[in-house]
């Protein structure tokens, strides 16, 4: 179905579920489309009044029909939501080993970065047959990262994370496009992902970034930024030690508790009164309006790196604290 205008090509491993999915919502659509009308016109025409005087045969009841029409639509719709929630709860999870990437929507560009420092604008290298996991914001308006040949499209927030991922299956160049109206230059808004064989890759990224990855970058925005300062790894200073943070579970203040994922991590920095953690001040100036949203994500990758204090067990769910003062 590739070569027909209305069907993309199919480039992803969920791309053949998503049109196996369309195929079926077309099939029953169109069947009860045909049946519908053909009823109607074949009973216009067989029960049509003939004279005058002629009153029609009232029928009172008919409960297998009414059941008939009952039972199978609900069947048809159930199948039709389990189905679609299975691809959706498919796309919401990405696998643990896929390759980590940022995104960040502009009126009216795509600007993405890569973990080893590689820097996109409204183009995107990924190698073919791996996973890919998208982590994504907006700078100003909602806009809608939509790649046809994948199947996927997400919407992308101002003021918060969302993520879409995807395997692709063949190489190849497929377009992308921001499927939300976002201004005047929306139909601009568009770019190209290049899907490439795993060595090509490999060559491509093995440059780097022109200071580094985007954990060293975030290193550096930390340093300069002076929160070093205050967030001390061995835990003298004024606020939490930031080493093993990503993935743990944070003890607030008010006696609940939250997973320190990015979304989390981008909070803290953005608007650091949100949550507070427990047995800590709410000291911690905003850097809203003073760190881009590529800063953040260098930040948010910076603290993803520190790993886990030597001697704790790798992925323990203990309870520590995250940045909320400076």
């Amino acid at each position: 179905m590739g070569s027909l205008p209305l069907f993309p090509e199919q480039a992803s491993t969920i791309a053949p579920e998503v049109d196996h999915l369309l195929y079926y919502l077309l099939t029953v659509a169109v069947f009860f489309t045909l049946l519908i009308f053909g009823a109607i016109f074949y009973f216009a025409i067989r029960y049509r009044r003939r004279s005058e005087r002629e009153l029609p045969h009232v029928i009172h009841g008919g409960l297998t029909l009414e059941v008939l029409w009952s039972v199978i639509p609900f069947g048809l719709t159930m199948v039709m939501f389990s189905w679609g929630a299975s691809i959706f709860f498919t796309e919401s999870r990405p696998p643990a080993d896929a390759l980590q990437i940022y995104a960040v929507g502009k009126q009216w560009m795509w600007k993405l970065q890569h973990l080893e420092g590689q820097r996109e604008i409204n183009e995107l290298h990924i190698p073919m047959g791996r996973a890919v996991r998208l982590t994504m914001t907006s700078e100003d308006v909602i806009h809608s990262f939509f790649v046809p040949a994948f199947r996927t499209k997400e919407d992308v927030v101002p003021g918060r994370y969302s993520t879409t991922w995807f395997q692709p299956t063949k190489p190849g160049k497929y377009h992308l496009f921001c499927a939300e109206y976002c201004g005047t230059n929306h139909s601009r808004m568009i770019g190209w992902i290049y899907v490439m064989e795993p060595r090509d890759y490999e060559n491509w990224v093995s440059g780097g970034g022109p200071t580094g990855s985007l954990a060293d970058e975030g290193g550096r925005l930390f340093e300069s930024l002076a929160c070093s300062n205050c967030h001390k790894p061995d835990g003298s200073g004024r606020c939490p030690n930031l080493v093993g943070l990503f993935g743990r579970i944070v003890q607030l203040s008010n006696g609940s508790t939250v997973v320190a994922d990015e979304a989390y991590i981008r909070e803290s920095i953005l608007q650091p009164t949100a949550k507070i953690v427990a047995g800590y001040q709410p000291l911690m100036p905003t850097f809203q309006g003073l760190v881009t949203e590529e800063g953040v994500l260098e930040l948010v990758e910076y603290i993803k790196s520190l790993g886990p204090k030597p001697g704790a067990p790798a992925g323990a769910n203990v309870p520590v604290v995250v940045p909320h003062q400076q």
